[in-house]
């Protein structure tokens, strides 16, 4: 039998140096925090993890999907462009912790 054959065929699969060092969030989206989380000052994550929002001891990633209209401040790990927009036009304040 040739050696081609006789010897195993196992393959490696090489990672990307991106995927290796990526990080990994929950995702909310502002309209979901601004319905469950109202009246809340301010909204972090552990508020976010009492509401069942995200799981516990994951960070969380604020989405700009929705409509957001409360003046309070929300603390996250992480924020899109377009939310920073939304919490700023009214009125409120973004804080990366």
């Amino acid at each position: 039998m040739p050696l081609k054959r006789r010897v195993p065929k196992r393959g490696f699969r090489r990672l990307k140096r991106s995927r290796m060092r990526r990080e990994s969030f929950a995702a909310v989206n502002l309209g979901r925090l601004g319905r469950l989380c109202a009246g809340a000052d301010p909204i972090d994550p552990v508020l976010m993890e009492a509401r069942g929002l995200v799981r516990p001891g994951k960070k969380v990633k604020v989405l700009g999907a929705g409509e957001w209209t409360a003046q309070v401040t929300v603390r996250a790990h992480a924020f899109s462009e377009s939310a920073k927009r939304k919490i700023a036009a009214s009125g409120a304040r973004a804080e990366v912790i």
